[in-house]
């Protein structure tokens, strides 16, 4: 144990210390927007825990599309806090633990009960955003892609258990992924306890009953991962020291990239990290990842606060309408004052494809927990100028095959302007 131990310390070292991956050929591109605010925050990566995953999508002759991935100061062990994003690989697992259980009557629309198994443990009943006011799997889907709603998250870490989502990750290959904690303030110990769950028919009859569930396994943490010079603790107490990062959830833009690729393009990775989906899976998971709230009647939002552009951040900043012709299938995160986002865009009118992956640190005042983040002065419009300077360039890039994009044209939802039921105003994100 000892000399592992070494040996992953060792690593981790050289890996602090080695040269991050930059492709001259995306900092040529990214050179070209001289916008005064972009090029501080290139020209200071390390300050700002930049990095950049531009993937260029080519199709051949017969459609079939060839991914191409170019780096920006990237390093799997330079360390971002992943906040809401994680909510994407946990919906993917929760309709993938759904189809592997093969219970009958249960799918990602049967309503779900939660009890309350082990200390500090929520129970769950209803959910009043559903048309039928109870809680699913798809409902939860629905709300961490349309606003990133944080309890959704919880539900799905529950039903599909610390073990597993950690288990079945690593078995797809990313051998880094440390999926740890819920959104909820718990010990650890806390987080490897979930809840017993009850599938029931709308009329409240059981259909099946997932028992409490505990996490045996141990992790592998890295050294210390300290950012900040001072930060608030869950008692609002200043701390003069950095926040501890060391046991929170992590992923690499590089895996986060891949799994979302995974999902839209199943067969341009191997089997093995593929996830276990239907095609009606594959489907709901396009549409939700791409609709936008003011389309959505369950949950009901209010589209003033969670407009079209709410969760695009290349598309957010200076307006909340998004241009026509385009739809960004992709899931953001912002927390202690990082910004991700991992997308895939599509523009059909122009026949353009391309997925973008970004994280950013904007904390001038260097205190976490405080509030206080530069994400309306440098974040987002950092944000906003990265992907209008890929979506500008893949405009005017020359292709020698069109991509038939037909697989991404979705059918979504629309408003009932008769209903007058109260819209979501307040939502944990």
């Amino acid at each position: 144990m000892r000399s592992f131990y070494f040996i992953f310390l060792s690593t981790f070292h050289l890996s602090v210390f080695a040269q991050r991956t930059s492709d001259s050929f995306l900092k040529n591109i990214l050179e070209k927007n001289q916008d005064t605010l972009f090029q501080q925050v290139l020209k200071d990566p390390e300050t700002y825990r930049l990095q950049i995953v531009y993937t260029e999508v080519n199709r051949n002759k017969h459609n079939k599309p060839i991914f191409k991935n170019y780096y920006y100061n990237y390093d799997p062990h330079f360390y971002f806090n992943p906040a809401s994003t994680v909510k994407m690989p946990l919906a993917f697992l929760s309709l993938a633990k759904l189809n592997k259980m093969r219970v009958e009557g249960v799918n990602k629309y049967t309503s779900m009960q939660f009890d309350s198994s082990y200390e500090k443990q929520v129970k769950l009943y209803v959910d009043t955003s559903a048309q039928n006011k109870l809680p699913s799997i798809a409902q939860f889907i629905r709300k961490a892609f349309l606003v990133s709603d944080n309890d959704a998250y919880n539900r799905m870490y529950q039903f599909v258990g610390q073990q597993e989502i950690n288990r079945s990750l690593h078995n797809k290959g990313y051998s880094d992924v440390r999926i740890t904690r819920q959104f909820m303030g718990f010990t650890a110990d806390q987080n490897r306890h979930t809840n017993q769950i009850r599938f029931i028919h709308d009329n409240g009859d059981l259909i099946y009953l997932q028992p409490a569930a505990y996490n045996p396994d141990s992790f592998s943490f890295p050294p210390s991962i300290r950012i900040g010079r001072a930060h608030y603790d869950r008692n609002d107490s200043l701390i003069n020291e950095p926040i501890d990062f060391t046991y929170a959830n992590n992923l690499s833009v590089k895996d986060y990239q891949q799994i979302l690729q995974s999902v839209l393009f199943p067969s341009s990775v191997p089997k093995k990290q593929r996830f276990e989906l239907t095609n009606d899976d594959y489907r709901f998971l396009y549409q939700y990842l791409s609709q936008y709230p003011s389309e959505t009647n369950y949950p009901k939002y209010d589209t003033s606060k969670f407009y079209d552009s709410f969760v695009k951040f290349y598309f957010k900043y200076g307006s909340h309408q998004m241009p026509e012709q385009v739809r960004v299938f992709n899931k953001v995160g912002w927390a202690y004052g990082f910004l991700t986002d991992i997308s895939y865009i599509v523009d059909f009118k122009n026949n353009i494809e391309f997925m973008l992956t970004a994280t950013i640190y904007v904390n001038s005042d260097g205190v976490l927990n405080d509030d206080k983040y530069d994400y309306d002065s440098i974040g987002y419009p950092f944000m906003y100028q990265l992907g209008q300077t890929i979506y500008n360039y893949e405009l005017q890039r020359d292709r020698q095959h069109k991509p038939d994009l037909s697989n991404f044209k979705i059918q979504y939802e629309q408003r009932d302007i008769h209903d007058k039921r109260p819209t979501i105003t307040e939502v944990d994100n």
